[in-house]
């Protein structure tokens, strides 16, 4: 068995991201739609539930250290070209190659170790969900500067503020 990625293994891997990001873009919206303000809390986990199996198919069908790294790259420079905060850049990266390290010490065939893979490589979603509880200047900054209005910023912020209230 071959260990390096050949090119119809990323032709492969780019069809599994492709589904990968059209799920988590479904979640997105009718997170959106059906749960507003609370959507983007409850977005990494909603995106992790509804495009779990393809992760899971790619993991299956490559069986190689690269497929989920490269996934998650491309996630991170999805999340980093429309404008999320660098965070989301980071994230993705770096759980996409922890995943792919957990999956690989498993050979992509044990169970546990690709469900314990892609626990790693959905905490990559958090990278927009971050700034919004660790970074709020620096996030409010560059919501500033793409050119959201103060309604929009307030919103965000609203349900993770009353939260942090609400704790003792």
């Amino acid at each position: 068995m071959k260990t390096k990625l050949t090119i119809p293994d990323l032709i492969t891997t780019g069809v599994f991201t492709a589904l990968y990001f059209v799920l988590v873009s479904a979640a997105t919206f009718a997170s959106v739609i059906l749960l507003p303000g609370l959507n983007n809390v409850i977005l990494p986990a909603l995106c992790a539930l509804l495009s779990g199996c393809v992760y899971m198919l790619l993991a299956g069908k490559l069986q190689k250290f690269g497929g989920i790294s490269v996934m998650g790259i491309v996630m991170g420079l999805f999340f980093l070209i429309s404008g999320h905060f660098i965070t989301s850049f980071a994230t993705n990266i770096l759980m996409g190659i922890a995943a792919d390290f957990v999956a690989w010490t498993g050979k992509y065939q044990n169970r546990k170790k690709l469900l314990a893979s892609y626990i790693l490589f959905s905490y990559g979603l958090f990278g927009p969900v971050l700034p919004l509880w660790f970074m709020k200047d620096a996030y409010i900054t560059n919501l500033e500067a793409r050119g959201k209005d103060s309604s929009y910023i307030a919103d965000l912020f609203a349900i993770p503020s009353a939260w942090k209230a609400e704790q003792p």
